[in-house]
């Protein structure tokens, strides 16, 4: 499913037109984007968490020459699905 088809199916199923839809998912996007900027959680019950995972500095191989490189630590975003999320996929 696209960014576009996740608008069609809220316009439909909210009754809205396709603009206010389209804004409505940006909204969302961009609340859950700027929270994880902060370094904040995202919480949505029943569906899931978004957080910010860190991954630490690491060693690696570059495939071509197989030369030791070093990977620098950084952040990362992340997503646990929640219990009814996983209950349906199942």
């Amino acid at each position: 499913m696209t960014k576009a088809d996740l608008v069609d199916v809220v316009a439909k199923k909210a009754n809205l037109t396709a603009k206010a839809a389209r804004e409505a998912v940006g909204a969302v996007f961009g609340a859950v984007t700027d929270a994880l900027k902060k370094g904040d959680k995202v919480v949505v019950t029943g569906f899931g968490t978004f957080m910010v995972r860190s991954r630490k500095a690491r060693t690696g191989r570059n495939p071509q020459t197989g030369a030791a490189i070093n990977i620098a630590a950084r952040k990362t975003p992340g997503f646990t699905a929640g219990k009814a999320l996983k209950k349906v996929v199942r």
